[in-house]
Formats: structure tokens, C-alpha cells, sequence
């Protein structure tokens, strides 16, 4: 149980250091003269990368923000193979907020200009709930097609998934992780959730 504990610790704290590299800060840095945290909505996600420095760069900010989260759950699912299932959920709960957190919240820029969240839980959950993860994106793809705003996307799916996740889990660990997950994705909404709320938030 130590053992375990320690491997927790470890996989915490990498889930969140990786969690932290802001893939969309470093990219566009890289690739052009952009410093995306003075432009468009001043987000470091993929969304504004791509409203800003291109779809090329969008996608592959995506992709890194996906992979932050499904990394770190992949690889603790394989270190604590064996455990029992409601202490394994709870492990993997833990190493998914980490680095969801990690994204938010990123140590590199002092804990500031983090992202909204949502390309990161979505790369943690395909992996811990593969079909509530899909209702959840299919959601999102679905609000964006009606509404043409990302924005009511990333909240229409981060409000199914907590139940996704019950449904097909039965889980109360995951769920919650879940439920944690909407309710910070929310709260850095809410810039968003106003303009939608008063018809200017900018569509696609």
C-alpha cells in the first residue's frame, strides 16, 4: 500500500507538471510572432490558437492538450494494475485532476493564463469513460453546429458528461472527478457564459 502511494505521489505531481506545459503559448512562440495571451480571447486552448494563429496550429494544440490528459491516465492504469477497482478509480480520479488541474492552473506561468480546460478532460476521460467521453463530445459537436459557438459547445458537453459518466460507469469516483471537472470548466467560463447569456459572444 506504501508502494502504491508513492507511485500515487509520483504520478500526481508528473500528471501535473504536464499538465502545466502550455502547449498553445509555445507553439504559437515557436511557429510565429504571436504572443496568443495578447490576442483574440487571450487563451492559451486551442480554440483561440486557432481563431488566432491559424487551423495548422489550432489542431495541433489540440492534439497536445489531448494528450496531457490521456498520457498520465494510461500510464496509471498500468502502474496500479491489479488494485482493486474503487481504490483504482479513485487513483485514476486523482491523476486526471492533476492534470487537468496542471492546465488550469500551469506551475510554467506561475499558476496564470491557463486554459479553459476542456481538450485536457476530454483526453482524460476517452480513456477512463470511452463512451461517456464520446456522448460528451458528440454533445459539444452537436451545440456547435446549432449555435456556431465553440464556447457553447465546451459547456453543453462538460454538462452531460457527469452524467455520461454515472450511467456508464455506476462509479461514484469517477463521477465525481466528473462533476469537479464541469464545475471548473464552468467557473472559466464565465466571461463566455455572459456574452452568450447577452447575444455577443463571437461565432465561428
Amino acid at each position: 500500500m506504501c508502494f502504491e502511494i508513492l507511485i500515487l505521489f509520483g504520478l500526481s505531481v508528473f500528471a501535473y507538471l504536464l499538465g502545466s506545459i502550455p502547449c498553445g503559448l509555445i507553439l504559437t512562440k515557436r511557429f510565429t510572432s504571436i504572443d496568443i495571451r495578447q490576442k483574440g480571447s487571450k487563451n492559451i486552448g486551442a480554440a483561440n490558437v486557432r481563431r488566432v494563429a491559424g487551423t495548422r496550429l489550432g489542431a495541433f494544440t489540440l492534439a497536445c492538450d489531448l494528450l496531457k490528459g490521456a498520457l498520465p491516465v494510461c500510464i496509471v492504469i498500468y502502474a496500479l494494475a491489479g488494485t482493486d477497482k474503487l481504490i483504482g478509480e479513485i487513483y485514476l480520479s486523482i491523476i486526471a485532476l492533476s492534470a487537468f488541474l496542471g492546465h488550469l492552473y500551469p506551475v510554467y506561468t506561475r499558476f496564470k493564463e491557463g486554459g479553459k480546460g476542456v481538450a485536457t478532460a476530454a483526453g482524460c476521460f476517452i480513456i477512463i469513460s470511452p463512451i461517456a467521453c464520446l456522448v460528451a463530445m458528440s454533445t459539444f459537436i452537436l451545440f456547435i453546429f446549432l449555435s456556431r459557438r465553440v464556447s457553447a459547445g465546451s459547456l453543453s458537453g462538460a454538462a452531460v458528461l457527469p452524467v455520461a459518466v454515472w450511467l456508464t460507469s455506476h462509479s461514484i469516483p469517477l463521477t465525481a472527478c466528473a462533476l469537479i471537472t464541469t464545475i471548473f470548466i464552468f467557473s472559466r467560463h464565465t466571461d463566455n457564459i455572459k456574452r452568450l447569456l447577452s447575444g455577443t459572444e463571437p461565432v465561428i
